[in-house]
């Protein structure tokens, strides 16, 4: 299993999970390279609620769909909240949130489907962009996992959500952790070290890690060990790695840009 970079076209990179079989499902993370978003959104902005000109970002979400040869009108999205809520979404629900953030699916930070050629996209810098494939119930879902959704189990409980939902077992679900901050660069204060202290009673010690005098959050390990924890096989779940703050040149980081900056999306549809 491996995160990769592929080059669409000059200048225009989507990152894919070789874990996820192509002729079974479409996916991809955007950087922030190949789009038309003028600064501080340069270039391939796909967030339409954080100020930049919405025809640029229409035109950016319109390269991002063709390069899996989605339509990007057909997108469903939805208003981040960094909260818990799921929702199941179907044909009802075709382009909430594609052309406007106002029709996004409100206040809510994961999606799933069992619904073909029905793209589900989410907006993401720094936050963890989680990705599931359960094959044997042709269903799918991504989550929004910043430090909130994260401690708050948003990845477990989509998850579970897609059991409940399709019958997901979680032994032979697919998952995807994607690029997003890193314990590199996470470096957090007393609210987060407690929440996590609260909520990973039983391994803050490997989530939260001492450098320099500073502490550090791995965002990436707290998603890891939840989805174990719930069933899945590591195995099967397919670790990025790749710190969207160090490589910001490739990617939006809220931090690297002290909040003034786009959003890279992951999409997924069967």
């Amino acid at each position: 299993m491996s995160y990769y970079l592929k080059q669409i076209r000059p200048n225009f990179w989507t990152g894919q999970f070789s874990t996820f079989p192509e002729d079974k499902v479409k996916h991809a993370i955007s950087t922030r390279l190949g789009g038309v978003s003028k600064k501080p959104f340069e270039s391939l902005n796909l967030a339409l609620h954080v100020g930049d000109n919405s025809q640029d970002v229409l035109m950016n979400r319109k390269r991002f769909a063709l390069s899996l040869d989605l339509n990007a009108e057909e997108i469903v999205s939805s208003n981040q909240v960094h909260g818990e809520k799921i929702m199941r979404v179907d044909e009802k629900n075709i382009g909430e949130g594609a052309l406007s953030y106002d029709d996004a699916v409100k206040e809510t930070d994961a999606l799933i489907t069992n619904t073909k050629n029905l793209p589900l996209m989410l907006c993401f810098a720094d936050c963890v962009p989680i990705l599931f494939f359960d094959e044997e119930n042709s269903a799918i879902g991504i989550a929004h996992a910043g430090w909130k959704g994260t401690m708050k189990r948003i990845a477990a409980k989509t998850l579970m959500k897609m059991t409940d939902e399709f019958g997901t077992n979680p032994k032979k679900c697919l998952s995807g952790i994607a690029p997003s901050i890193g314990p590199c660069c996470y470096e957090v204060g007393e609210n987060v070290i407690e929440s996590c202290k609260k909520n990973f009673p039983n391994h803050f010690e490997k989530i939260l890690i001492k450098r320099d005098g500073k502490i550090f959050c791995d965002l990436w390990k707290a998603n890891l060990i939840q989805l174990l924890e719930v069933g899945m096989i590591e195995e099967n779940i397919d670790m990025a790695n790749e710190c969207t703050c160090c490589k910001s040149s490739w990617y939006y980081s809220y931090r690297a840009a002290n909040g003034e900056t786009g959003r890279i999306a992951a999409i997924i549809s069967l």
